[in-house]
């Protein structure tokens, strides 16, 4: 059932370790892109009015 797995290549393990930090670190960036941008927007009221 269980074929054992290929042996990986130590370059190729860092390689998907580093893509995985990449893509960590893109989301955090974008949350943070995000949430400051909320942050700088003007209040806005219910009727939209400033």
């Amino acid at each position: 059932m269980n074929t054992p797995a290929k042996p990986v290549d130590p370059k190729d393990a860092r390689a998907e370790r580093l893509a995985a930090a990449l893509r960590e670190n893109l989301k955090r960036r974008k949350s943070q892109a995000r949430s400051q941008a909320k942050e700088r927007e003007p209040a806005k009221d219910a009727d939209g009015s400033g």
